[in-house]
């Protein structure tokens, strides 16, 4: 089973709007932490997320979090 890159050891916190989101899972994206599509070929889909309310998001980076796409601080023990 591949595994996913791990981009960086702490979430990414970004504040977001309203709206409909694909959190990259592979870890191969340019646009952290969302999905640009490097995933095709391999065994990773994106995560769609909606967010219904502005609020502050903390982005799963390492690509482990068990709380996709959100980070669960699964990062500390890699």
């Amino acid at each position: 089973m591949e595994k996913p890159i791990i981009v960086q050891k702490h979430s990414i916190k970004l504040e977001m709007e309203p709206g409909t989101y694909f959190w990259c899972a592979c870890g191969k994206s340019d646009n952290q932490p969302f999905c640009d599509g490097s995933h095709r070929g391999t065994s990773f889909s994106p995560v769609k997320t909606e967010i219904k309310e502005k609020r502050m998001v903390s982005w799963c980076a390492c690509k482990h979090t068990k709380t996709k796409p959100f980070c669960d601080h699964t990062h500390r023990d890699l």
